[in-house]
């Protein structure tokens, strides 16, 4: 009995011991599991100057770096808004201006990475019959409100004193606005290229681009602040990332311009034409415009400019400053 009764209690241990050690592995499956990092997520819509974030991705620079990055192509301004309030989205790329309402509609952003400056890439198709932006006055203008083309509309109507009351506004994105100039279904429209290189299909041409207005639309990468500020080393990841990109294209110009014309899924041939309109950014350039903590560089006027325009335009009821926008942290940390 005393035999029976050791081997029960013996067996009885055996099985404490593996149901322990069963629970115990589990726990550690479970840290393990919940330890692993979560993508960064960024949305952005269809543009030429966007393309390094594929290239970072396919080309394995963000797990290089120890990053996953989910990208997804939002077209709409509202939609990428609205999925970025609502934290569906860690971060946006988008132009500095955008950047800046947002966080003056209390979703604070933080920029962290310059793509590109616009010279040319952006611009006001017209009818052939109009001449000047005065003559714009009274006529259908199609352009995203509270967007970058208004943005863009808005100072070439000031230089010509007028207001964009004085235009009958057409509300849709940048590349609905193109697609109805083309189609012949308004008097012009604020858009982006291939638009604007197809404006002579309708008997049409390029009134005003940022070439005669450099300075105005920069490509951004921002994030929300909270997720700066919890995943800082992510972020600096992510940084370190584009900024091997942009090396690559250098070297590998006929691959990189393939391989972010398949992410944007549009044609090489319209890519690599519309490369020509824009200034892309590489780490030094970065640098350059951020300057440091110390000595801010010239994108802080920029933010600043931005803010302060949509503030007088009545767009906006806060200027935030160019502070609360701009992060120069991981662009020095380089």
């Amino acid at each position: 009995m005393k035999k029976l009764g050791l081997t029960l209690f013996s067996i009885l241990i055996v099985l404490v011991l593996a149901a322990c050690g069963a629970s115990e592995a589990g726990d550690n499956a479970g840290r393990e599991e919940g330890s692993a990092k979560e993508p960064l997520k960024v949305t952005l819509p269809t543009w030429t100057g966007y393309g390094p974030l594929f290239l970072a991705q396919e080309k394995g620079f963000f797990e290089k770096h120890g990053i996953e990055v989910e990208l997804s192509i939002i077209e709409g301004l509202a939609e990428r808004k609205q999925a970025l309030a609502g934290g569906q989205v860690d971060g946006m790329a988008t132009a500095l201006d955008v950047q800046v309402t947002m966080a003056a509609a209390d979703v604070p952003m933080e920029v962290v990475w310059l793509l590109d400056d616009s010279y040319g890439g952006d611009g006001i198709t017209v009818k052939n019959n109009i001449h000047s932006v005065e003559d714009l006055k009274g006529k259908q203008v199609a352009f995203e409100q509270g967007s970058t083309s208004h943005l863009l509309l808005l100072t070439a109507l000031e230089e010509a004193g007028l207001t964009d009351q004085d235009v009958e506004m057409v509300q849709m994105s940048a590349g609905d606005a193109g697609a109805a100039f083309v189609a012949g279904q308004v008097d012009a429209a604020v858009t982006w290229e291939p638009w604007l290189s197809k404006a002579s299909e309708a008997d049409g041409k390029i009134l005003v681009s940022t070439k005669d207005l450099p300075g105005i639309i920069v490509d951004t990468v921002g994030f929300r602040k909270s997720v700066v500020e919890e995943r800082p080393e992510d972020i600096q990841a992510f940084v370190n990332a584009m900024a091997d990109a942009m090396d690559y294209w250098k070297e590998n110009e006929e691959e990189s311009n393939q391989i972010m014309a398949e992410g944007l899924n549009i044609d090489v041939e319209e890519f690599t034409a519309t490369v020509t309109g824009l200034k892309f950014m590489d780490a030094q350039a970065n640098k350059n415009l951020f300057g440091t903590s110390k000595q801010q560089g010239d994108i802080y006027s920029s933010a600043q400019n931005a803010s302060d325009f949509y503030l007088e335009q009545g767009l906006i009821e806060i200027a935030p400053s160019a502070d609360e926008v701009l992060n120069s942290t991981f662009v020095e940390g380089l």
